[in-house]
């Protein structure tokens, strides 16, 4: 078969029912019946010459073959998807940056690392969060430029990342200037018995933190663990208890008096990084945050 001899309908058709794992997803998706889908599948089976799918009732499993047709489909329709985000802005002369954050990154952070791009009028900015994996999954379907993360991505030869380490920095006990100006607690050794919130499960930080309690055999007060930083700045800001939180999320709350430091430990620090693919297509304002990112 050559390459005019392929159907790039049929393909499409085939990638969402291999994405989406389930015919009748795919078909609602479409916009169209499941048997529609179903005969586009098989004309792409035909011309082929070899099964895409084991059938067994409704359910569908790639074979071997489908698998490797999969892993180029997703290149070509990501670079699809790629070519049309560039376009969308080219002709006004305008640079889109698609940056996808992990939901337990703080708000601030991101706002701080996007803040040279938010100066410049040529950069319109598209801003996702969520989970991580969901987030790589549309890194690599060129969905997003870049991924920012509190974690490392192991490294997958079937999916080849880029991990560049932004920074770090040491995270605080912060409470009620009212209750705790002047004072000062060691971690984790101050903390038994008090009230406490803490980043929720999810949260590369609060494995550090439940190592170094445990260890020292001390037993705070949970009193809240929350995933999203927007909220744990909240709780931090108007429950009266203590928090453990990177300081940037309460920066505001630190700079007017509201909240006050009153304990660090070096064995907590929260490393920042910028998650990229290695054939992205170069963004110059991407390229500068990037070259100009090192948080402390």
């Amino acid at each position: 078969m050559i390459l005019s001899q392929l159907n790039f309908h049929h393909l499409f058709y085939f990638w969402r029912v291999a994405k989406l794992g389930h015919l009748t997803r795919a078909a609602e998706e479409l916009h169209t019946s499941q048997s529609a889908v179903s005969a586009q599948i098989r004309q792409l089976e035909e011309r082929i010459g070899e099964d895409l799918f084991i059938r067994e009732g409704r359910r569908l499993t790639l074979t071997d073959t489908g698998q490797l047709v999969q892993a180029y489909a997703d290149n070509i329709f990501g670079l699809g998807q790629e070519m049309l985000g560039r376009l969308e802005g080219r002709s006004a002369g305008i640079a889109r940056l698609r940056v996808g954050s992990v939901a337990t990154l703080s708000r601030n952070y991101q706002e701080n690392w996007i803040r040279p791009a938010l100066t410049n009028p040529a950069v319109v900015l598209t801003l996702e969060s969520g989970l991580l994996e969901g987030l790589l999954a549309r890194l690599v379907q060129h969905q997003l430029d870049v991924v920012l993360a509190n974690e490392t991505v192991p490294t997958d030869p079937d999916r080849p990342l880029h991990c560049r380490f932004l920074g770090s920095q040491l995270i605080s006990l912060v409470g009620p200037a009212s209750k705790w100006a002047s004072q000062s607690l060691r971690i984790p050794e101050d903390l038994d018995g008090l009230d406490i919130a803490l980043p929720g499960p999810r949260h590369a930080l609060r494995a550090q933190f439940d190592a170094l309690c445990a260890t020292a055999g001390i037993s705070p007060r949970l009193r809240a663990e929350v995933d999203d930083m927007a909220m744990l700045r909240l709780i931090a800001r108007d429950s009266g208890w203590l928090t453990l939180l990177p300081e940037v999320v309460v920066q505001d709350e630190l700079r007017a008096g509201i909240l006050v430091a009153v304990g660090q430990s070096t064995a907590l620090q929260e490393r920042f990084y910028a998650i990229t693919t290695p054939r992205r297509h170069r963004i110059e304002v991407l390229e500068q945050l990037l070259a100009g990112s090192t948080e402390t």
